[in-house]
């Protein structure tokens, strides 16, 4: 089940969309809600907050200054479609805890949350939209439901504080506290450019960079820095000639081989930038050495055959070029030679 599929009936039948309400033995009213929250575990111990698994997740829970990747749908008791979602949007974007999602009970179940879990939690109104409601989808005093589906989460925390610190500051943190920065600037900018957001990815990227660069490194701690740096460098090369800015790949592309002069990424991207330039000879040169590391790359094979289709075109325009005005010369003589005196 996804989030966002509907909890309402539960196998009941539904009347004009909504659910009727159940009885108990004694013939008393049973709300849906009632019965759901008998089968759920109290999260804040008031009952405030109750959740049910429905599909676990795996690894570390969310931690408290994350930035999360949610599927999620709210429902009203007895309506079968959802006050609030966001399950049916193409491009889903990284949320910030506190910022981007303030609802008290949303905050509380995400934080008992693991990476892939859908689950359900009921939030009492204390912990929704308390007495006044929010007019007019809420009601006043309205028990909630919402279903959560936890795509990925980042955490950000020390990402947060670094920049928040003064240049000199930033330069006291430990390295492998400045590491770490720059992986989740890294992983930010991976994420916005899996949603094709490039140029929200190259700024991410070149956060990543910057923090990178003043990274003060012992000699023994050069090769970790070294590594992350080569990681950004070809991020931004791709980066770049997905902004069409081939000039600028191939800048980062070379950064990277200054790093690593084997690295096959590497000299693939700066083969792909150096196509789009048209300077087919360093494409060549590039992406030959970029097979050399990897024969079997099918990515790198299949530019090595779009680059010899490339220059065949260009090689004809320009054997048609020359034969126009080869041509259009021969003209010209003819005419002076016709007009010549006798």
């Amino acid at each position: 089940m996804e989030a966002g599929e509907g909890w309402g009936g539960w196998g009941r039948e539904k009347r004009n969309g909504a659910c009727p309400p159940a009885e108990d033995g004694e013939g008393d009213v049973v709300s849906p809600y009632h019965r759901l929250s008998q089968r759920m575990q109290d999260v804040t111990g008031d009952r405030g907050v109750l959740k049910e698994v429905i599909r676990a997740g795996a690894d570390d829970v969310v931690p408290s200054e994350a930035s999360v990747l949610v599927k999620f749908s709210g429902y009203l008791e007895h309506m079968d479609r959802p006050f609030d979602s966001n399950c049916f949007k193409k491009n889903l974007r990284l949320m910030k805890l506190g910022e981007d999602i303030t609802l008290q009970g949303m905050l509380i179940g995400l934080l008992t949350m693991k990476r892939g879990e859908l689950a359900r939690f009921l939030f009492r109104p204390r912990y929704a939209f308390g007495t006044a409601g929010c007019p007019p989808l809420i009601p006043p005093n309205a028990t909630i439901l919402f279903e959560i589906e936890l795509l990925d989460f980042l955490d950000t925390a020390e990402s947060d504080e670094f920049f928040k610190l003064s240049p000199e500051h930033q330069k006291s943190f430990p390295l492998q506290k400045v590491l770490k920065v720059a992986e989740t600037e890294r992983e930010f900018g991976n994420y916005l450019f899996r949603q094709k957001h490039f140029m929200d990815a190259r700024e991410r990227y070149k956060r990543a960079s910057s923090v990178l660069h003043r990274a003060p490194a012992r000699e023994d701690e050069q090769t970790k820095v070294d590594t992350a740096k080569l990681l950004v460098l070809l991020n931004l090369s791709i980066t770049y000639l997905k902004l069409q800015h081939p000039a600028r790949a191939l800048l980062y592309g070379e950064r990277a081989l200054e790093l690593d002069q084997k690295n096959a990424k590497a000299l693939f991207r700066c083969g792909q930038a150096c196509l789009s330039l048209a300077e087919y000879e360093r494409a060549r040169d590039f992406l030959v050495r970029a097979q050399k590391e990897q024969p079997f790359n099918q990515d790198i094979n299949n530019e090595l055959k779009k680059l010899a289709s490339c220059y065949r075109e260009f090689k004809d325009k320009e054997k048609e070029m020359c034969t126009r005005m080869f041509s259009s010369l021969s003209v010209e003589e003819e005419l002076k030679a016709e007009e010549a005196p006798l």
